[in-house]
């Protein structure tokens, strides 16, 4: 076993990145509810988009994310790729649930209910079942290279949807408010700070929770092919 690869730990760059997030979290909450104007036919409740986009955002990058970890692991067979895949399909269930939840209560006060079968909230709808099909398949019993393969099969199946969720707005008409654009939208200029700076927030989130979950996930397989080489030695007998 002395071969084994043994995980590093985090380098000082890793802690920079993750205090530089934490830093830039405080900013963009002091820029959403004290810099940014409240909107006058919505109030308060427009706040929601600050955190509704980019959740939709981050949902995107870790979906796709764990599309390209399967394409690699499909290609390579290397655990790698499989722990790259199962964390970005992680993270990206975890944004779609954000979205699911903020959707809603910005709809309830935009639209008198809090849903409605509208394209874009419909095909959000569809690729958390689907990536929640990849993780319910992950999690029962034993994962082998049949269910890898399989999952990753299901993770790059599911890719087409985020382009679907994109798009829906633009190829059929719903109540669903458009992408917003350069042009503003209407945006006040003070706005579109706090957008921004929510935006890069979330960017830089939704890195350090991917790398923390694919840090998680390799040491678990680390572990778990010791304690394989282990029970191969007989070092693992019970008394």
């Amino acid at each position: 076993m002395a071969d084994a690869k043994v995980s590093t730990p985090p380098s000082q760059r890793w802690f920079v990145l993750t205090g530089l997030a934490s830093a830039l979290l405080f900013v963009c909450l002091y820029l959403i509810f004290f810099y940014a104007p409240t909107e006058r036919q919505m109030g308060i409740v427009q706040k929601i988009f600050y955190f509704h986009v980019p959740s939709a955002y981050a949902m995107y990058c870790g979906y796709l994310t764990g599309a390209v970890g399967s394409v690699m692991y499909l290609w390579k067979r290397e655990d790698k790729w499989d722990a790259l895949a199962l964390a970005g399909v992680e993270v990206g269930v975890l944004f779609c649930a954000v979205v699911l939840t903020t959707g809603p209560l910005w709809a309830r006060k935009a639209w008198g209910v809090y849903w409605t079968w509208d394209p874009r909230l419909t095909t959000t709808l569809l690729a958390g079942m689907v990536y929640l099909a990849y993780l319910s398949l992950r999690s029962f019993g034993e994962t082998g290279d049949a269910e890898k393969r399989f999952a990753a099969g299901l993770s790059i199946v599911g890719a087409p949807t985020v382009v679907l969720i994109h798009y829906s707005v633009q190829r059929w008409r719903g109540v669903h408010p458009t992408v917003i654009t350069s042009k503003g939208r209407g945006l006040d200029p003070q706005m579109w700070v706090a957008f921004g700076t929510s935006l890069v927030f979330f960017t830089l989130f939704v890195a350090v929770i991917i790398a923390l979950r694919y840090r998680v996930e390799r040491s678990r397989q680390r572990v778990e092919e010791l304690t394989l080489r282990a029970a191969e030695r007989g070092l693992l007998e019970e008394s």
